[in-house]
């Protein structure tokens, strides 16, 4: 019966945007054996896609108002579930396993999680949640890698922090991961930035516009990715997760949707910026820095020069800030190959939905 339970749960998430893919080895029954209790799979299972009030779910499951408003409370704050206010009144939805779940497990995770999540991307999950469109992450090229004329609005992740109200940084889920399984590297931790539009209550973690811009230039320097979610712009709406952005910095090397296109096989894993770098064959030194700073190995060397693979170019700007010498530049995409992301969270939603073939 409890299992029963746990693949029920599986097939729940799977109904989501995001995706929860079944896998041949059946570890994803393990991995939610890992984070949810059998109490919490009961209810969790009962839940969808869309805001309910309390008293609906609280029916459906058949507990008091209150005993099921004291558990949606707690699977919030787990990050099992996503909550929002009504006409003053809290409703909740089953929050995705990535991104959601698995971004709240910084405090739990240990080295069963770390190898389970990683058994469960490698056998399928990876491909299930990111090769479908949009994709869940998108590359914004880094500061002063583009001309300023050229860069479009959601972009600039200069001026997207500089709107936010309330930003906070988080260690890379990750790479907490990656140092469970023995794969720790030596980029930083703390660079994983959450802002919201909005004022909002303080909370642990914290920081100033200044300071999180900082983090922004810490991470160009030691060769990062900025990745943000795939929406043009997030909204001021009820909806928390409609109000909060984030932008993340990542490594080729430990964060899933750069290791989708470096281990698995999936080239569009993050959505590519509307920008490819290209290298002067003329004026290039051959020194090797951009194809050390390139995360996904779009650049190699020929001849004694650097040269880039434009199909596996994400225009992430590594190259152009990096580049000693002055000779990589970004341009962008012709008007062609121009593909703007959903205008927001609600229209990329329904966008993965009809491309998954869950609505029409």
């Amino acid at each position: 019966m409890t299992n029963d339970i746990y693949e029920q749960l599986a097939v729940a998430l799977d109904r989501l945007p995001n995706g929860f893919p079944r896998t041949p080895s059946n570890v994803e029954i393990q991995l939610l054996k890992k984070m949810f209790s059998p109490e919490e799979a009961s209810i969790a299972i009962q839940l969808c896609g869309d805001m309910e009030p309390v008293d609906v779910i609280a029916k459906r499951i058949g507990l008091p108002v209150k005993e099921a408003m004291t558990m949606l409370l707690n699977m919030a704050k787990r990050g099992f579930v996503w909550s929002d206010k009504q006409a003053g009144k809290l409703r909740f939805r089953l929050a995705p396993f990535i991104i959601g779940i698995f971004e709240f497990q910084l405090d739990n995770m240990d080295h069963e999680l770390a190898h389970l999540t990683d058994h469960y991307m490698a056998d399928g999950g990876a491909a299930g949640i990111m090769r479908p469109h949009p994709a869940v992450h998108r590359v914004v090229p880094a500061q002063n890698a583009v001309k300023t004329e050229w860069i479009l609005p959601y972009d600039d992740v200069r001026k997207i922090l500089l709107a936010a109200k309330t930003i906070r940084v988080e260690d890379c889920i990750c790479r907490v991961q990656m140092a469970h399984i023995d794969r720790r590297c030596n980029f930083p931790l703390r660079t994983c930035l959450n802002y919201s539009l909005k004022e909002r209550p303080p909370r642990p973690h914290c920081i100033s516009q200044e300071e999180a811009l900082d983090i922004l230039d810490q991470a160009e320097e030691v060769g990062l990715v900025h990745t943000v979610s795939n929406i043009q712009k997030i909204q001021t709406g009820a909806l928390w997760v409609y109000e909060i952005g984030y932008i993340c910095n990542c490594c080729g090397c430990c964060c899933a949707m750069l290791r989708g296109i470096n281990e698995w096989g999936i080239e569009n894993s993050v959505a590519a910026a509307n920008y490819y770098a290209v290298i002067d064959p003329d004026e290039c030194l051959g020194c090797g820095t951009c194809i050390e700073r390139c995360q996904v190995n779009s650049i190699s060397e020929k001849d004694g020069i650097a040269v880039v693979d434009r199909k596996k170019c994400i225009g992430c700007g590594l190259c152009v800030t990096g580049c000693p010498n002055d000779v990589t530049k970004l341009h962008r995409k012709p008007d062609v190959e121009i593909v703007h992301p959903p205008a927001d969270f609600a229209a990329w939603e329904h966008e993965r939905l009809r491309n998954r073939g869950l609505i029409k």
